[in-house]
């Protein structure tokens, strides 16, 4: 069975030596000192280690079952979910009037990683109910909030987002889904939705659907989509449970991974709805939800990464295989480990370089978050805006291609399901896929971001990426960061500016290089944290803190990262640059 530790140490670097987060003028922040924050952390990662890790491989084996119309989760699942309920895990950035503990969103991102990392199956349960909260209390009415939100904040009642129909998924302006008005003020939802992940489940005694309908002779298309409130079980004014609502599990999907997570076809017979906000604006609730869990699934990516690796890394320091080139390492043994091949090296220091520049990245998006929201910094709201699609997009496929290369390092072994190999890979997978599936993310980075307020918060980020690489002129130790970074964000600009031109004359030009666009920006994002971190880890060596090894780890990474992984720009440019001609040449029927 696979093992998992959290990496409190990565996460404390980067909450205080790179982000400073304490320091950082923005309310209950400076609450969150070094010794604060490492017992919130340790807290978490002995919950992950010690009762979610443990299960990832029950949920895998046994998965979901429905019977009787009601689904019920792998063994142990229920224990832990209310041991984490319990914990107050499910409430720390949520707010204090409906139960929550206020602490920043940066914090709550923190203490997720060793979840996912250890279990991303059961996490779901409370990530998604997390966006349910989140949509509420920014759209729903008061007597709504004040109904939903404090089961919603403890996970008493979880939450789900219903958007899929079976013949539309991204182009949400096709849904057949209707709400029909009723005299008392609620809805009539009637229609299927279906990929709805912990549509139903054992661990809570209510679940909330947030479902996306079309109210009769509302507008066409998107801009005829509105949000309810459907619960399983209907509320009553007291706050007690009432009549069971007319939702039901059409089925379970089978799926390729996350086993452990129920994925619901859901219908809905005329069940009781509740509008939330204006009728026919349901895409601006849903999108709360959306860019929260996108944030979230791009965590997902580096957290499964992270814990394929960790086993990885332990196989190939003890599988004895070849010898050293330069000269036996073990030379009283039959063979040498694993480790000592430059190729093993290689393929250790692309997951480790990826992983921790993303941790880095996820966090700061989250701080973003923050600010945006305790500061109302309109341009850190733009910036994390414009982010979003890259961690979301960039970072899931990375996550995958990381899982696959932890497995590659087990050879054979890591296609045997008893390494446990499989699973990360398997359930990383999905990653890529929902939430908006990746080259939809590309598509609205370049058709959408680029362009927003006029360009502004691109021309931010490069502005960010310039001063960055001004502030490290008088450090030479920081020239083999400085310098791949400057010419990396020369590449990205080039690659925009190439939109501007060639898109405007064919916009398929623009469209055909939006992955690749996605993944450069991808790149000089993590070369931007990668220079952050090294600057922090120099200071931390500057200052004498005694962790040497750390510290220099982490320049040494950051170099591979520089070196090795920032080129790849450079390709992605000239792919771009490359225009649609080629990608469009062929006609439908040559295919």
């Amino acid at each position: 069975m696979p093992s998992y530790t959290a990496p409190i140490k990565d996460l404390q670097f980067v909450l205080h030596d790179v982000l400073k987060i304490s320091e950082q003028p923005i309310d209950g922040f400076d609450e969150l000192d070094r010794d604060f924050t490492a017992a919130v952390l340790e807290e978490a990662g002995k919950l992950a280690s010690e009762v979610l890790a443990p299960l990832n491989a029950v949920g895998d084996t046994e998965g979901c079952t429905l019977e009787n119309g009601t689904v019920r989760t792998p063994t142990g699942f229920k224990a832990a979910f209310d041991q984490m309920r319990s914990g107050g895990w499910t409430s720390v950035d949520c707010d204090p009037a409906y139960g929550g503990q206020g602490l920043p969103y940066a914090l709550h991102t923190a203490t997720q990683e060793p979840q996912v990392s250890a279990n991303m199956a059961f996490n779901m349960y409370q990530g998604l109910t997390h966006g349910a909260y989140s949509a509420i209390w920014w759209h729903g009415s008061e007597a709504q909030k004040q109904t939903y939100l404090p089961r919603l904040t403890t996970c008493e009642w979880t939450g789900t987002m219903n958007l899929t129909e079976p013949h539309c998924g991204t182009d949400l302006g096709l849904m057949r889904t209707k709400a029909e008005p009723h005299d008392d003020g609620t809805y009539r939802i009637t229609g299927q939705k279906i990929f709805i992940s912990a549509g139903d489940h054992d661990l809570a005694e209510n679940i909330i659907h947030l479902v996306l309908a079309k109210i009769p002779d509302g507008p066409d298309g998107i801009k005829g989509v509105s949000l309810f409130i459907v619960p399983k079980f209907l509320v009553n004014e007291d706050g007690s449970l009432g009549d069971r609502n007319a939702v039901s599990v059409g089925k379970l999907e089978k799926k390729m991974g996350i086993h452990g997570n129920a994925t619901c076809v859901m219908n809905y017979d005329g069940a009781t709805g509740f509008l939330v906000g204006e009728a026919h604006k349901g895409m601006r609730a849903m999108f709360t939800m959306m860019n929260e869990a996108r944030l979230g699934v791009g965590l997902q990516g580096y957290a499964q990464a992270e814990a394929a690796y960790q086993n990885a890394l332990i196989y190939a320091k003890e599988r004895l295989q070849g010898r050293d080139v330069m000269g036996a390492k073990n030379p009283d043994g039959p063979a040498d480990p694993l480790i000592v091949h430059p190729d093993i090296r290689r393929n250790l220091m692309e997951q480790k370089s990826f992983i921790e520049g993303a941790r880095a990245l996820t966090v700061w998006g989250a701080y973003l978050i923050d600010r945006a929201h305790r500061l109302n910094d309109e341009a850190a709201d733009g910036l994390i805006s414009l982010l979003t699609p890259v961690i979301k997009g960039f970072q899931t496929d990375l996550g995958f291609q990381s899982c696959v290369q932890a497995q590659q390092v087990y050879g054979g072994h890591g296609y045997i399901e008893e390494t446990g190999m499989s699973q990360f890979a398997r359930d990383a997978r999905i990653a890529m896929i929902y939430e908006g599936a990746n080259g939809i993310q590309a598509l609205d980075l370049v058709g959408r971001k680029l362009a927003q307020s006029g360009g502004k918060h691109i021309m931010a980020f490069f502005e960010l990426v310039k001063t960055e690489c001004k502030s490290h002129a008088d450090d030479p130790r920081m020239e083999p960061f400085v310098e791949p970074l400057k010419t990396a964000s020369k590449q990205l600009q080039q690659a925009a500016a190439y939109f501007m031109q060639a898109g405007m004359k064919n916009p398929n030009n623009a469209l055909a290089g939006s992955y690749d666009f996605m993944h450069l920006m991808g790149h000089v994002c993590l070369g931007l944290m990668w220079t952050q971190m090294a600057k922090a880890a120099y200071s931390a060596l500057d200052s004498g803190e005694e962790d040497t090894d750390f510290f220099n780890a982490k320049i040494k990474t950051g170099q591979f990262y520089m070196a090795r992984q920032l080129p790849a720009c450079a390709a992605h440019l000239a792919r771009i640059e490359s225009g649609a001609e080629t990608v469009m040449g062929l006609e439908e029927a040559q295919f």
